[in-house]
């Protein structure tokens, strides 16, 4: 913890721990020359059993292999969408396109076809590596669709057919050289237009701020770290892979989240460290509810994407004996900002999202000057450091409103600042919802429930939810009365299950500014005091 006393909103960078110049590959092998014995990766089953283990050695020959096969077919530069679960694949792909000096694109294995197009379109790919089917979603299928009429992408892979996957078509003589500059990856996230954009992120953006968060967890070679956050996700692929490789140790990979599951590994593969939104939390603890079983190997737990209740951190504490750190982060920072540090209070976890990371300012700002508050002020937090993404692909205009003049990134979350440097998130600037730690933009999904026939006009709000942080809710005029699970049937088709509202409300009109524009924050207000009355069944 630093001990500091602020006078303004503004938490000058600390250099208490060292930044790599080297990329992703170049780190694996280090690693693996370094601690070729040290387990790097185990591949867990539904069931919770391990499958397959490979060595840090292993993983960078594996990975080294794929990168001569994908080199063959890419150039430098060009980029590669993968598009499947938490399978030792896509672990083998992200080394595999670091080491190539391609630039990995990440994809949801439950988007839609609308979804998966516009991201290959985005993002200008060239290549799609896929499985053939996920959790009933028949990617196959779904994937022939998307890509009708794209003249840039050229080959579509099955991940699990290794003569594809490893094919050579042309042999080069000089290897790839990349820089720690270099984009590594492009994420995508919801933005402000409705439309998700795609943050490119370097090579010494992703590894050191994975190092920087691992340092701040304490976590160590004898560390067990259980991933099992979507590796579409920077809390997935960089955080959780990318922090088990800067600390040379063990990583579960875990392809769903299940609580009974997770419950077993704990137990019987001694996991010391994982990160894990607070739904996920309630349901672990509801699971040893019904089945006790040894938690005592747990160490540090992270969390972040909703507000943490006192209640979960005090029942944590309890039943899990280890510590319960919040965190606070954003795709276009790499992704963390701020982590409470071990040993923090009650108070501080619940109440406020910890100190900035090492070599990380962070600002508390006005939403309108652009001033450095007072510390107390609500304004949008602001961070500049070497974490920052180096822009939005193809979109220099959200990259200008996002990265300003002087390098800072304005996240879009309001926010506070303590004496101590502490930050407390308190809402955002953008129209976000955070479900169970995942970000939904409501202009998309209103896009998709305005095509209901029912429906004539429709507000997406966030709902205030104990276990899910906020849960989505539709509002919509409408001359009839549909049935609820027409709508939902409705949103399936078009888009993922989670952007799918829980909580569907006619209402006879929405309250409107004076320039005719829904009163979102009215809606929620409305609602909470049973002025809308119930929601449809």
């Amino acid at each position: 913890m630093y001990e500091v006393q602020l006078l303004k909103s503004y938490f000058p960078a600390q250099d208490d721990a060292d930044l790599k110049n080297i990329t992703i590959g170049g780190f694996l092998e280090e690693t693996a020359d370094a601690y070729p014995e040290n387990v790097a990766m185990v591949d867990i089953d539904e069931k919770g059993d391990a499958c397959s283990s490979w060595t840090y050695k292993e993983l960078f020959l594996e990975s080294q292999k794929l990168s001569r096969c994908l080199s063959s077919r890419f150039h430098k530069g060009e980029k590669i969408v993968v598009w499947a679960p938490n399978i030792p694949q896509w672990i083998f792909m992200e080394y595999a396109c670091a080491l190539s000096g391609l630039v990995l694109v990440t994809a949801n294995p439950s988007f839609q076809q609308k979804e998966l197009s516009y991201v290959i379109e985005q993002s200008g790919a060239v290549g799609l590596f896929i499985i053939s089917e996920y959790r009933g979603n028949k990617m196959n299928e779904i994937a022939e669709e998307a890509i009708k009429g794209n003249k840039v992408l050229r080959e579509v892979t099955d991940l699990n057919n290794k003569d594809e996957l490893y094919s050579i078509k042309t042999k080069k003589e000089n290897s790839t050289e990349v820089d720690p500059d270099d984009p590594a990856q492009i994420q995508y996230t919801s933005g402000t237009t409705g439309f998700p954009k795609g943050a490119v992120l370097t090579h010494k953006s992703l590894l050191n701020n994975a190092k920087i968060y691992s340092e701040r967890k304490q976590i160590s070679q004898d560390s067990i770290w259980s991933n099992f956050m979507p590796l579409f996700h920077t809390a997935g692929c960089a955080t959780g892979t990318l922090g088990c490789l800067t600390a040379a140790c063990k990583m579960l990979l875990i392809k769903n989240f299940n609580a009974d599951v997770f419950a077993k590994l704990i137990e019987q593969q001694k996991v010391t460290i994982c990160f894990a939104v607070p739904t996920m939390l309630f349901d672990l603890l509801e699971s040893l509810n019904l089945k006790p079983r040894d938690m005592s190997s747990l160490e540090v737990i992270s969390t972040g994407g909703a507000p943490v209740p006192p209640e979960l951190v005090k029942r944590v504490r309890e039943r899990l004996g280890c510590h319960l750190l919040s965190a606070f982060g954003q795709t276009e920072h790499s992704p963390m900002i701020s982590l409470n540090p071990i040993g923090a209070t009650l108070e501080q976890i619940t109440q406020t999202a910890g100190q900035p990371l090492p070599r990380t300012e962070v600002s508390v700002r006005s939403t309108d000057t652009n001033e450095v508050l007072s510390l107390g002020e609500v304004g949008e937090i602001c961070a500049r450091s070497y974490a920052v993404m180096s822009r939005y692909n193809d979109n220099p205009e959200a990259t200008k409103k996002t990265i300003d003049n002087e390098g800072w990134l304005h996240t879009g979350d309001l926010g506070t600042m303590d004496k101590n440097g502490f930050l407390t998130i308190t809402g955002r600037v953008k129209d976000m919802i955070i479900r169970g730690g995942e970000n939904h933009f409501p202009a998309e999904i209103e896009a998709v429930l305005v095509t209901h026939p029912d429906i004539m006009q429709v507000a997406v709000v966030g709902l205030p939810d104990e276990k899910w942080g906020e849960v989505i809710a539709a509002f919509f005029t409408s001359d009839t009365v549909p049935k609820k699970e027409d709508l939902k049937s409705h949103s399936r088709n078009h888009m993922s299950a989670q952007k799918t509202p829980s909580i569907w409300v006619k209402v006879a009109d929405f309250p409107l500014t004076g320039s005719g524009k829904i009163q979102k924050f009215e809606i929620v207000d409305r609602y909470i005091k049973g002025i809308y009355g119930d929601a449809i069944n």
